[in-house]
């Protein structure tokens, strides 16, 4: 199957690698405005098949995104010393314009999954976007908090000393810094959290869950700190839904959709555990909050919803 990378910086080009780790799909296409730059990112990863999986990997033009299953849009440009976030989002809002109808002219019947930052307001503007052209926003997620959720599993699987693998953890909302995590939700293997600890004698106080919290909201501002991006985790992360998609795998993922109706916002995106397969976004998990979580996903989704307004608001 093919998949398309639209925007190949650090993100779009650590997710094709990923992918020619992971093995996902059989042909991946590299679409950039700077075309020297996709096809060295091509060539380069190109040479690392032979130590992989047998993908054809290359660089090209939205046209040979034609059939592709899922193209990926990484692009977008950077914030601008002094500029503010709503500056930044009218001018990604541009590069949006140019980059849907594009991809959708050459692959019509792809389904779109959006990595560029805030990913939660531009899903939501390549939705409004896609849908001139008849393309439902169940085609159209976000990699949302799918990062987050891997970060919150890794710290309590540090924690617990068990393997991530049996944390079933999900952060919700906003990808950004009103994101919240459902404690009460939150099991190890088939039994919830705080009874597992007990069982094990261990002690998980809430001065370690405020820190776990910190930790998983702050990563991206200590890992760009520290080396200036983040690309390894995003870029995996987009491989495993890419993955799910192209094996209709139907996995709940963290990943960010339009809802047309949540908790009183009307046509707001945010991450909730969806359920994820060949169709895109297939049904919505219903999680059994605590009136606390409740109210810190209501304030993380008014945040989303008060900026997608003040965009609109400003166009």
């Amino acid at each position: 199957m093919k998949v398309g990378i639209v925007g190949t910086g650090l993100v779009g080009s650590t997710a094709a690698y990923a992918m020619v780790m992971r093995g996902v799909g059989r042909e991946i296409v590299l679409v950039d405005l700077n075309k020297k730059r996709a096809e060295a990112e091509a060539q380069d990863i190109l040479h690392a098949v032979p130590f992989a999986n047998p993908l054809n990997i290359h660089a090209g033009e939205y046209a040979d995104l034609k059939n592709a299953k899922v193209v990926v849009i990484c692009a977008g440009v950077s914030q601008k010393p002094g500029e503010t976030r709503l500056d930044l989002l009218k001018r990604n809002q541009q590069v949006f314009r140019g980059v849907i109808p594009a991809v959708l002219e050459h692959a019509p019947d792809s389904i779109l999954l959006i990595a560029s930052n805030p990913v939660d307001v531009m899903t939501h503007l390549a939705a409004d976007v896609a849908s001139e052209f008849g393309v439902p926003s169940h085609r159209v997620l976000g990699s949302g908090t799918t990062l987050d959720t891997a970060r919150l599993r890794s710290l309590l699987a540090r924690k617990l000393d068990i393997d991530a693998i049996h944390v079933h953890a999900y952060v919700l909302g906003e990808h950004g810094d009103s994101e919240m995590i459902p404690w009460s939700q939150i099991t190890v293997g088939v039994i919830p959290i705080e009874e597992f600890c007990h069982q094990w004698d261990l002690c998980l106080e809430d001065e370690d869950k405020k820190e776990i919290e910190e930790q998983v909201r702050k990563a991206a501002y200590q890992i760009i700190e520290g080396k200036g991006a983040t690309y390894y985790g995003v870029g995996s992360a987009i491989a495993k839904i890419v993955e799910v998609i192209l094996g209709d795998q139907r996995a709940l993922l963290s990943v960010c959709t339009p809802l047309q109706d949540f908790a009183g916002l009307d046509h707001v995106t945010i991450s909730l555990p969806h359920l994820v397969g060949g169709a895109g976004i297939l049904n919505t998990l219903q999680m059994p909050l605590t009136p606390k979580e409740e109210k810190a996903l209501h304030h993380s989704a008014s945040v989303v919803h008060s900026a997608i307004h003040q965009l609109q608001d400003a166009a």
